[in-house]
């Protein structure tokens, strides 16, 4: 996440696994975690046929996505159903001194997250995933990522 001592970009990147203990508190890596303080947003992310996820957002992060719904018509009905289901499905969440965040109960069993966790960088952001959820996933991103690099050529 964002050192405070600079402005440039972190990238999220690599895959941790990691034990999610009696209280639901998960280790968030070293090289990601926020200065001291910084609030961020954990949201129920619907992604995939195999089930939803959680991503954790940075302050920026959050502020980008309420305001590209913000952007959209007030006639889309998608508008408020985001807001809604955003607003509804997501929690403020903050580093303890060890470096964990708590996954709300709630969250934790719709995303089918138990007593292990896959962090996946996204690059901008997290995705925190049930160990058999990111294993489907992986296998689809498989084949989807190989058109998706022709694109990059």
């Amino acid at each position: 996440m964002e050192p405070a001592e600079t402005s440039a970009r972190i990238c999220f990147n690599g895959e941790f696994r990691h034990g999610v203990d009696d209280k639901r508190r998960l280790a968030v890596p070293a090289r990601w975690r926020p200065k001291a303080g910084v609030e961020l947003t954990l949201v129920l992310w619907p992604k995939d046929k195999s089930g939803p996820c959680l991503r954790l957002l940075l302050p920026q992060k959050m502020a980008d996505m309420m305001r590209d719904i913000d952007a959209m018509p007030n006639e889309n009905p998608g508008k408020v159903a985001l807001k809604r289901f955003i607003g509804r499905q997501s929690s403020q969440v903050t580093l303890d001194s060890a470096g964990r965040i708590i996954l709300p109960d709630e969250m934790a069993k719709a995303a089918g997250i138990k007593d292990q966790a896959v962090l996946v960088g996204l690059l901008d952001r997290i995705e925190i995933w049930s160990p058999d959820r990111f294993q489907n996933v992986t296998a689809a991103d498989e084949i989807i990522a190989q058109e998706a690099f022709k694109l990059m050529e």
